[in-house]
């Protein structure tokens, strides 16, 4: 008997120690990023025009080869050329060649050799000093000051390169709403020469009102914000020359409400390339200007769709050839690389297949690396491809997601890869694949949490494409239950929701609601979405909406076909787009969803700004149709169950009047709908209060999904 009891209480404790922890949404929300990430391995990079590469580690630089051999640069020995102003941790480092790294300690900016054991301050700029971008070459600091452009160098001499007081004049910022790839606004030559800058004129487009209630009296904070239809911004861009202290205006010519994209300087210094787009967006050319003069060369060729065309990246010159390079273009139905001349004479095609190139890496002996989409863009994998030719070889073996970077001369490669079934390895691997050494192979996050079970699979849509599909189920899942459902949607354009990653990519609160209450949690990628070629991509095209609320119902008829799902409880969450797609489907479609909930939803196209919605929707002037259909005020007649919209009230980006416009609709309708606003919010709810938003959503689901 004693026996007995001495080997039950031992089979208790083993089980206590074995139970793992229970996931909170504190934890899921505020510590996802901290607590629950993969092991990395901090800074790592490769160095500069070397076979080495770097990361820090307990305040130590480590540089190692190949090999394994290790070079290390302490705190304390940089520490020691800093004397009063010296960092407390190891700083973020550029390399500028393999012996000399930058970085910068507010608003200082220092290099040091480490051949030479030398450190140097490079210069100081204003505290105030935004949008920096240093040069190597030109060792100095491209920033802005309010709206206005300056260049600090390393001789102490200031440039100021604009200083114009009209608050609708901005210069050296990013320009047409971050649209197109634009995400700066100032673009060093390639020898450090010259600095071209955007110029935006905002005086023409209407101001809108965002009201700040932090005061007693609330004060209006007018933000510019061109509407679908409406008077957009006129950009032009500036050319600085360092030497002679001018600048010259490129001359891109009329209309003024055009698009200027992927900015590119030649290897020279002689020309500038710019991505001319109209304001249709569907008409695209390549042009070719002075850049002393800023006059206009030549158009290189022209890109035409009758929907859209959507340049997102520069040209990239051909390593050691000044006269060839790369064109990124999706004419033949997938994102491809094009070899052409600078004369616009087209070489060859030089990546082919129905996948997408995702990014750029290396150039590599006569090839490229680049990154590109596998397995039903589930995955992103590494591929090598001749420049002459279109055949692509795989060079990542392992399934997942792939982000990789290469050394200067494209031979070695750092590969950072995780799945579903691996939270991270970080590798290091050659130009053919073959596995040098595992550099960290990461724990999982959550050996001693509890989380739910993730799945991922395809259905068909209507007309046959397969669509990609994320099923979470609580960790105890019985599939002789029944269980309620949760459908989170976005199934937007230039949006991919699903991947083949550390916990497919999927936020941490929706495990815990699976765990918690023991809900499905489900997911598809519809058409409309990312990464799945031209044609999936554009078949919404003039018609938003619609296309993706067959897709989705389509995930519901397949959740309805399970025996483990009661069909009587199906609820759909999303925010922004995905605001838009939940309260479009409860209004379409009713008695289908039990209840939802939609964040920062669109509610009408016409109140949405120019660039995105007249790329997929063009103006309401010319589709008066589409954007009547697209409409929800018209449909608010039609929501039968409960639906609970919130929405951030200083939104910038999808601005408050799209929700109160809607409630004003459901009211004229005698239709009731719950709401909330959270003030001073932009577009998203971050920090402490997203707990608050995510207790609100799955309160609101729980307690209306009956």
């Amino acid at each position: 008997m004693k026996k007995i009891l001495i080997s039950l209480i031992m089979c208790l404790c083993s089980a206590a120690l074995a139970q793992k922890d229970t996931l909170s949404l504190e934890d899921a929300i505020l510590t996802r990023w901290s607590k629950f990430t993969p092991e990395r391995i901090s800074g790592l990079q490769w160095v500069k025009n070397s076979t080495e590469f770097c990361y820090t580690e307990e305040n130590k630089l480590i540089r190692e080869n190949l090999d394994g051999t290790q070079k290390v640069l302490t705190l304390s020995e940089l520490n020691n050329h800093l004397a009063e102003d010296s960092l407390s941790k190891f700083p973020r480092i550029q390399w500028i060649d393999k012996e000399r790294f930058r970085f910068q300690k507010d608003s200082s900016f220092y290099i040091h050799d480490i051949s030479k054991d030398h450190l140097e301050k490079l210069l100081s700029v204003d505290e105030n000093a935004q949008h920096p971008e240093f040069s190597d070459k030109a060792l100095a600091l491209a920033y802005t000051l309010d709206n206005n452009l300056l260049i600090q160098d390393s001789k102490g001499i200031k440039h100021t390169i604009t200083s114009d007081k009209n608050p609708n004049i901005i210069n050296g910022q990013a320009v047409h709403r971050y649209e197109f790839g634009i995400s700066k606004g100032t673009f060093w030559s390639s020898t450090g020469s010259y600095l071209a800058f955007y110029r935006k004129d905002e005086s023409m487009v209407t101001d809108y009102p965002l009201v700040n209630t932090n005061s007693r009296i609330a004060e209006t904070n007018n933000i510019k914000y061109p509407m679908a239809g409406m008077k957009s911004h006129h950009v032009t861009l500036g050319i600085y020359n360092l030497e002679t202290k001018k600048t010259t205006y490129v001359k891109t010519g009329e209309p003024k409400e055009q698009y200027l994209t992927n900015i590119a300087w030649d290897p020279k210094d002689e020309y500038i390339y710019i991505a001319v787009l109209n304001r249709d967006q569907n008409h695209l050319k390549l042009n070719k200007y002075d850049a002393q003069t800023g006059n206009f060369i030549k158009t290189l060729f022209e890109e035409k769709h009758e929907n859209y065309v959507q340049p997102l990246h520069p040209m990239i010159f051909i390593k050691g050839n000044d006269n060839e390079f790369l064109w990124r273009s999706e004419r033949d139905g997938y994102d491809h690389f094009y070899r052409y001349t600078v004369e616009g004479e087209l070489l060859n095609q030089v990546t082919k297949g129905k996948w997408v190139v995702k990014d750029f890496i290396a150039f590599s002996d006569k090839s490229i690396l680049i990154t590109g989409t596998s397995n039903n863009a589930l995955e992103t994998q590494l591929f090598k491809s001749p420049i002459n030719t279109s055949r692509s070889k795989r060079i990542t073996k392992a399934e997942g997601m792939h982000r990789v970077q290469a050394n200067s001369d494209g031979q070695f490669i750092i590969d950072i890869h995780s799945s579903l079934k691996n939270p991270r390895t970080t590798e290091l691997i050659d130009n053919t694949g073959r596995s040098i050494r595992t550099l960290l192979q990461s724990k999982d996050p959550f050996e001693n949490t509890e989380i739910a079970q993730t799945e991922l699979y395809t259905i068909k849509s209507k007309n046959g494409s397969p669509l990609n599909c994320r099923m979470i189920k609580p960790a105890d899942f019985d599939a002789s239950k029944n269980y309620p459902v949760m459908v989170y949607v976005y199934n937007g354009p230039g949006v991919q929701l699903i991947y083949n990653t550390n916990l497919a990519a999927a936020p941490l609160w929706m495990h815990y609601l699976a765990n918690e209450y023991d809900y499905i949690v489900f997911t598809v990628d519809g058409r409309g979405s990312e990464n799945r070629g031209r044609d999936f991509e554009q078949e919404i095209f003039r018609n938003l909406g619609e296309i993706e609320m067959q897709d989705q119902l389509k995930g519901v008829e397949h959740l309805k076909s399970l025996d483990f799902i009661d069909s009587n409880r199906i609820a759909v969450h999303g925010w922004s787009y995905g605001g838009y797609m939940t309260t479009n489907l409860m209004c379409s479609y009713p008695n289908v969803f039990t209840c939802g909930v939609a964040g920062g939803p669109v509610t009408d196209w016409k109140f949405y700004e120019v660039m995105y919605t007249e790329r997929y929707m063009d103006t309401p002037e010319t589709n008066p149709v589409g954007y009547k259909n697209t409409s929800l005020l018209h449909k608010a007649k039609n929501l039968k169950e409960d639906l609970l919209m919130i929405h951030g009230a200083q939104d910038d980006i999808v601005v408050w009047q799209h929700s109160l416009t809607f409630v004003r609709k459901c009211i004229e309708e005698g239709v009731q709908l719950d709401y909330f606003p959270y003030p001073n919010h932009p577009h998203n709810v971050r920090g402490k209060d997203r707990v608050h938003l995510m207790r609100k959503v799955i309160d609101y689901i729980i307690d209306h999904n009956n």
